[in-house]
C-alpha cells in the first residue's frame, strides 16, 4: 500500500458495524456472559469473530480518531496481556 492509500483510510468513516463494536466495548457488563449474550443478540456475531474484529480495529488508526479513549485503553490491556504471556 502506498501512502495515498494510508491517507485515504485515515481520512475514511468507520462502518456502523465497527462503530457499533467501539460502542459495546465503552459499556460496562455487571457479570459472566453478558458481554457475550450482547455481542450476539446487538451484533449478531459469534464472541471469537467479535474479538477478531475488534484486535483489527485497535490497529487501524480510523478507530483511533473515532474513538481514542477507548482504542488506547484497549491497546494498553492488549499489551499487558502480550507481556504476560
Amino acid at each position: 500500500m502506498d501512502t495515498g492509500d494510508e491517507e485515504h483510510e485515515a481520512g475514511a468513516r468507520l462502518a456502523r458495524r465497527e462503530q457499533d463494536i467501539l460502542a459495546l466495548e465503552r459499556r460496562g457488563f455487571s457479570g459472566p456472559g453478558v458481554k457475550e449474550r450482547a455481542i450476539r443478540e446487538e451484533l449478531g456475531l459469534a464472541p471469537v469473530r467479535y474479538y477478531q474484529l475488534l484486535n483489527a480495529l485497535l490497529d487501524d488508526p480510523r478507530a483511533l480518531a473515532h474513538d481514542p479513549v477507548t482504542v488506547n485503553r484497549l491497546r494498553r490491556v492488549r499489551e499487558t496481556r502480550r507481556t504476560e504471556r
